[in-house]
C-alpha cells in the first residue's frame, strides 16, 4: 500500500500543491503527471492503478488548475514551468519519468529543454502542435457564446471542437465521452474565472514546440482520430526530438485519456519501464507504427537499456 503525501508550494505569492503516492520499493524513477488545462491532482485513477505498483506517482493542482490559485494576470508557461521545476525541486529525486498530455505536454516538453539532466524518460500525449484554421474559427465562436452569457453554447462548442464526431470513425463511448465532456466545459464556463485564457492555452499550438530536443528519451504518442492536431502532424513534431518514437492509439481522439485510459496508463508503464511498446493491441498500424530501430535492445537505441 501507497503513502499519500500532500504539498503545498508558492511561485511569487501563488499557492498551488502536488500530491506524491509513495511506492516503499521503487523499480523506475517517480514519474510525475501534467494534465491539460483543467485536469487537477485527482483525475488519474487508472494511471494509479498502473503506476504506484511500480513507482512514485506525482500529480499536481498547478496554478489555476484544482484548489490552487489562480493564474497571476498575464502570466504565461514561464510561470507554470517555474512552478513545475519547484515540485521537481522538491521531490528530492535526482530524476523524474514525466508524462504530459495536451497542455501538460506543453509544459513537460518545455520542462525537459530546460532539464533534460533531471528526466530519465518523456512521454508527450495529444500535442497540440499546430491548430487549425477550422479549430480557431471554433474557439473565437466559442468566445463569442461565452461573452454573452450563452455557457450551455459555449460548452457545446468547446466539447465538439476537441472530439472526432465523424460518424465514420470509430470510437467507443463517444456518446458517453461527449456528455462527460461538454459537462466539464459547462462546469468550468460557470466555475472558472478566464476560462477562455485556459481554452486558448490548452488548444491553440505556440512557439513552446520548437527548438527540438535532444538526450531525453521520449514517446509521443495520441488517439489516430485526434482532430485538434492530426497525428501526422504530431509524428513531425516528434521528429524534432532526437532519437524520439511516435505512436497512435486506436480508436480514440484527443480525449485518448478518458476513451483508453487503461492502454494509455499501459502505454505509460511500458515505456517508462524500457519494455517495448509494439506488440500492445491498442497501437494502430496505419502510419503509427514505432521506429524499430530504436526499441529497447536494438542497435539504433540512443541509450544503452532503452
Amino acid at each position: 500500500m501507497y503513502e499519500e503525501v500532500v504539498r503545498a508550494l508558492a511561485v511569487d505569492g501563488t499557492r498551488f500543491s502536488y500530491r506524491r503516492l509513495r511506492q516503499p520499493a521503487p523499480r523506475t524513477e517517480p514519474v510525475v503527471v501534467l494534465g491539460g488545462g483543467f485536469q487537477g491532482s485527482y483525475g488519474w485513477p487508472h494511471m494509479e492503478d498502473r503506476i504506484t505498483p511500480l513507482t512514485d506517482l506525482v500529480t499536481a493542482d498547478l496554478p489555476g488548475m484544482g484548489t490552487s490559485d489562480p493564474l497571476p494576470a498575464g502570466s504565461d508557461t514561464t510561470f507554470m514551468g517555474q512552478a513545475i521545476d519547484r515540485i521537481i525541486d522538491d521531490l528530492g529525486v535526482p530524476r523524474i519519468n514525466l508524462f504530459g498530455y495536451s497542455y501538460g505536454a506543453e509544459l513537460a516538453f518545455g520542462c525537459a529543454q530546460r532539464n533534460p539532466d533531471r528526466i530519465a524518460r518523456l512521454v508527450l500525449g495529444g500535442v497540440v502542435s499546430h491548430t487549425s484554421p477550422a479549430q480557431q474559427a471554433s474557439l473565437r465562436e466559442a468566445a463569442d457564446h461565452l461573452a454573452v452569457g450563452d455557457a450551455e453554447a459555449f460548452a457545446t462548442v468547446a466539447a465538439r471542437m476537441q472530439l472526432c464526431l465523424d460518424p465514420g470513425r470509430h470510437i467507443p463511448r463517444r456518446s458517453l465521452v461527449y456528455r462527460y465532456v461538454k459537462r466539464s466545459m459547462l462546469h468550468v464556463a460557470v466555475n472558472v474565472p478566464n476560462v477562455m485564457e485556459y481554452l486558448r492555452r490548452s488548444l491553440i499550438s505556440g512557439p513552446a514546440f520548437d527548438g527540438g530536443l535532444s538526450g531525453v528519451p521520449t514517446l509521443v504518442f495520441t488517439g489516430e482520430h485526434d482532430s485538434i492536431t492530426c497525428p501526422d502532424r504530431q509524428r513531425e513534431f516528434a521528429a524534432t526530438i532526437a532519437g524520439s518514437r511516435f505512436v497512435s492509439i486506436r480508436e480514440a481522439d484527443h480525449w485518448v485519456v478518458l476513451e483508453r485510459a487503461a492502454d494509455v496508463a499501459d502505454l505509460a508503464v511500458r515505456f517508462f519501464t524500457d519494455q517495448p511498446v509494439e506488440p500492445a493491441s491498442y497501437v494502430a498500424d496505419h502510419g503509427s507504427e514505432l521506429d524499430t530501430d530504436l526499441l529497447p535492445g536494438s542497435s539504433g537505441s540512443p541509450r544503452p537499456g532503452w
